[in-house]
């Protein structure tokens, strides 16, 4: 994951309350630094809009496309597991 230290870019200092170090103290794996922590958090954040964007995106993409709408539709109706014979009777 790249860090400020990593990329070149400068590093910013966010200064938080007690009452907000106390919670995330309490939140984070024993071992882990706050900062390392809230920038998880901040990865992850941000990596789940980007994905909640793409699916946006893609049902738009679909609703614009019936074409490729029954096509999906086709593909999620089928059996995720066929039978299978038996060689022994």
């Amino acid at each position: 994951m790249p860090t400020a230290y990593h990329t070149g870019m400068p590093a910013t200092t966010i200064k938080l309350e007690d009452a907000l170090v106390k919670k995330v103290t309490s939140l984070k794996p024993e071992g882990q630094s706050i900062s390392g922590y809230v920038r998880g958090l901040i990865e992850r954040e941000h990596r789940a809009r980007e994905l909640r964007a793409a699916a946006a995106a893609y049902q738009r993409f679909l609703d614009e496309n019936p074409d490729e709408r029954a096509a999906m539709d086709f593909w999620e109706s089928a059996p995720l597991v066929d039978d299978v014979e038996s060689d022994t009777p």
